[in-house]
């Protein structure tokens, strides 16, 4: 069978992690409306009876280079799943109908990748009965197809769960044959406590919005599941909301706690989705300031030798 890995490039909020949810119809990464919202590399595993594909976004590869080290760090993660990938999608929107700075990068990012790219057009949600094309295509291929010729191109929509198949038809034939590297009910290549903390840090996005930028970490103190501690019926989660200064931890306590428990009900209800276990989860709020530009906490946070 075909295994190999593809890689998923495109500027912020055009819909990589919706995609990959959808291709594994499961929610394995943040959607949220916010910007550059996945932070590392996270491998997401597409399995049927022809191929197993590993998917890897490609988060930072936007972020200006003189950014703090948690930037410089999602930059080179960026960069070293281009490196790794058999194939790369590169995503764009069905109405984009001009070039932005984001897209002159990526085109001269890939212009340095040896695998071939895909052009994926993203949230094309109607055809055009003329062109027999989702509304406005004809223009987003045009534009796009004018900086670099693809190895093929599609319209998709995460959102509606169109055009995913034959996007797996035009992925097969570039990718090698092998051996799958994980068991078939694998979706995610990280740990449970990784899959915590990115539920919780994605309700914190949803429900705070423009009022916190992206200074929120979220660190698992504890995690104790039944299987773990048998005399237990539920699974533990203790985690701490990192923020940069005191006014940003008002904020997400909000008046009279009021924030701090919207954020816990909304993440308990989707941990309890992911794991199939009731759920008690205990949310605290820690200050760290700069903790962005310090080795220590990013690499406790996971976030490598940034």
């Amino acid at each position: 069978m075909k295994c190999g890995v593809v890689a998923l490039l495109g500027r912020p909020n055009v819909g990589k992690s919706s995609l990959v949810n959808a291709l594994l119809k499961a929610r394995v990464a943040i959607v949220s409306p916010k910007p550059q919202t996945t932070r590392n590399a996270v491998r997401c595993i597409y399995n049927d009876d022809r191929a197993q594909i590993v998917f890897t976004d490609t988060p930072g590869l936007y972020l200006p280079k003189e950014k703090d080290k948690l930037g410089r760090f999602l930059v080179g993660s960026a960069a070293e799943a281009l490196d790794d990938a058999d194939a790369v999608c590169w995503l764009v929107e069905a109405g984009d109908k001009k070039l932005t700075p984001e897209d002159l990068e990526a085109a001269r990012v890939l212009s340095e990748v040896t695998a071939p790219v895909i052009l994926v057009v993203n949230k094309a949600a109607s055809l055009d009965p003329r062109s027999g094309l989702p509304g406005g295509l004809v223009g987003a291929f045009r534009l796009y197809g004018e900086l670099r010729p693809f190895a093929g191109q599609i319209a998709v929509s995460a959102k509606l769960g169109r055009g995913l198949d034959a996007l797996i038809d035009l992925l097969l034939p570039l990718l090698p044959e092998g051996t799958p590297w994980y068991d078939p009910d694998v979706l995610m290549d990280s740990t449970e406590r990784f899959m915590a903390a990115e539920a919780i840090r994605g309700k914190v996005l949803s429900l705070l919005r423009d009022e916190i930028p992206h200074c929120t970490a979220v660190e698992i103190d504890e995690y104790k599941s039944p299987e773990e501690y048998p005399d237990r019926n539920r699974l533990y989660i203790r985690a701490s909301l990192v923020v940069e200064t005191e006014g940003q931890k008002a904020i997400v306590i909000g008046s009279g706690g009021k924030m701090i428990k919207r954020i816990g009900r909304s993440a308990r209800a989707e941990l309890e989705e992911l794991t199939g276990l009731p759920v008690y989860l205990d949310l605290w709020v820690k200050v760290s300031p700069h903790w962005r530009q310090t080795d220590l906490v990013l690499r406790r946070l996971g976030y490598g030798m940034a």
